[in-house]
């Protein structure tokens, strides 16, 4: 099976990354078919970014999908992924949404990730998914994920931290370490934090498995005209 991995930002570096770390966890059950957004920002840190995302994974999608047996939205945060669900022929599963979803059933979870903008923005996000009060709260180091992801040892120390705040000051049972760019720093900070730490990446890997594992296939029920789209997603929207 094969399964659509998509990084909604433009830096191909952060693709090359998460791709190497679902075939780790994915190994020879799927084949990792990854693409990096057409337009939009370098990284995503901000509202504005994150909705032109949205437009950018849904472009990706329309572009790529077809031979797919499901969509990996690889952002921590999901954007577009309600679109997404809504024009895709097969299951899309969300990095944040499938991430919380397993910690959550934990029971008290936080989150850490890299860049300010991201706590109100996670803190909403979670909230939609009606899981609020299982919820202890967004840790944020300074440094963006793209910067995180240029030097991630030199962000290790601060992640550990804000992880061990999530549990000793939050009350947190377990914490998810958000973003992709964070791909494979939660096994190395684990040993520091005494509470066990989700790798984002992972999470959302298998559970994309799981999801094209299960046959599941729709007919989107579109019939939208629109100007000015990518001609892939200009079809896929109208229905053909």
């Amino acid at each position: 099976m094969r399964i659509l991995v998509i990084n909604p930002n433009t830096l191909a570096s952060v693709t090359d990354l998460v791709a190497t770390h679902v075939r780790q966890v994915a190994g020879n059950r799927a084949e990792v078919v990854p693409v990096t957004g057409r337009f939009g920002a370098r990284y995503i840190a901000s509202r504005a970014a994150a909705c032109i995302a949205g437009h950018a994974a849904l472009d990706a999608l329309a572009e790529h999908v077809t031979g797919c047996d499901a969509v990996y939205l690889a952002c921590f945060g999901d954007p577009g992924l309600a679109a997404l669900r809504e024009i895709s022929p097969v299951p899309v599963v969300g990095m944040a949404e499938a991430s919380c979803g397993k910690a959550a059933a934990s029971g008290r979870f936080g989150i850490v990730t890299g860049g300010a903008a991201w706590a109100p923005m996670l803190t909403e996000f979670v909230g939609s998914l009606g899981l609020g009060e299982r919820f202890t709260g967004v840790r944020t180091i300074a440094p963006t994920g793209d910067r995180i992801a240029n030097d991630p040892d030199a962000a290790l120390a601060d992640l550990a931290a804000a992880c061990r705040r999530c549990a000793e000051e939050d009350d947190a049972g377990v914490v998810i370490l958000g973003g992709a760019a964070l791909a494979g720093l939660a096994a190395r900070i684990q040993a520091d934090v005494p509470v066990p730490v989700l790798c984002s990446v992972a999470v959302g890997t298998e559970a994309a498995i799981a999801a094209a594992s299960s046959g599941d296939r729709q007919p989107p029920a579109l019939a939208l005209d629109s100007i000015g789209l990518g001609p892939a997603l200009t079809r896929r929207l109208s229905g053909d």
